[in-house]
């Protein structure tokens, strides 16, 4: 049998690896069987559980979470963006972000590549210039974003778009689209857009 779960003992912290192309049923078998074993390394020991690898949505997170502490009393943390799942970003201007279905795209898109999705995006990686990015809900980039993004990508104006750094010539919600040349660019930088209560796509 094909084991998904791999488990190294660091200094601080206690390492579970779980493969990328894991199911959440394999994920949580393989645990129910390796638990009691981990349990006898605990005796007097609370060094915390690092879970990483695979990027797990939120359920997977919330399900793995209470096996292990149901199992051992023990700090569990997580390697995956548990707040970049679009369901939990909240934006403290005036702006909640709507529940969604979330993809998530480990690897930077390269100019040429084109990403859709029936949903919200999340990249963990860069969207180079002459890429291209829709999705139906909102999306966010875990690193720059210099080419084309479209969110709300038919007719969701309450979508937004996120990214450490927005440096697009153009970028568009629902029907709506913010062009910006070179210049304004450089002079400003933003890291979300969405379209307030006049309509316009606003930065900041």
């Amino acid at each position: 049998m094909s084991r998904c779960i791999n488990i190294y003992f660091k200094k601080d912290s206690i390492v579970l690896k779980i493969k990328e192309d894991a199911t959440t049923n394999e994920i949580l078998t393989e645990l129910q069987e390796k638990l009691p074993d981990l349990k006898d390394f605990y005796k007097d020991e609370r060094t915390p559980i690092l879970v990483t690898g695979k990027i797990l949505k939120r359920f997977e997170i919330d399900n793995i979470q209470k096996m292990i502490q149901s199992i051992i009393k023990v700090k569990v943390d997580f390697d995956s963006p548990k707040t970049l799942g679009l369901h939990d970003i909240k934006r403290t201007f005036r702006k909640d972000i709507q529940i969604s279905e979330t993809k998530f795209y480990k690897g930077s898109i390269r100019s040429g590549q084109r990403l859709e999705f029936e949903g919200s995006i999340v990249i963990i990686g860069d969207v180079n210039d002459g890429a291209e990015v829709i999705a139906e809900d909102n999306i966010a980039v875990v690193g720059s974003l210099r080419g084309m993004a479209h969110a709300g990508a038919k007719g969701n104006e309450k979508a937004i778009i996120a990214a450490n750094i927005i440096l697009s010539p153009q970028i568009r919600i629902s029907s709506k689209i913010l062009e910006r040349d070179r210049k304004d660019i450089e002079r400003e930088s933003f890291t979300y857009a969405y379209i307030n209560d006049d309509g316009m796509i606003e930065m900041e």
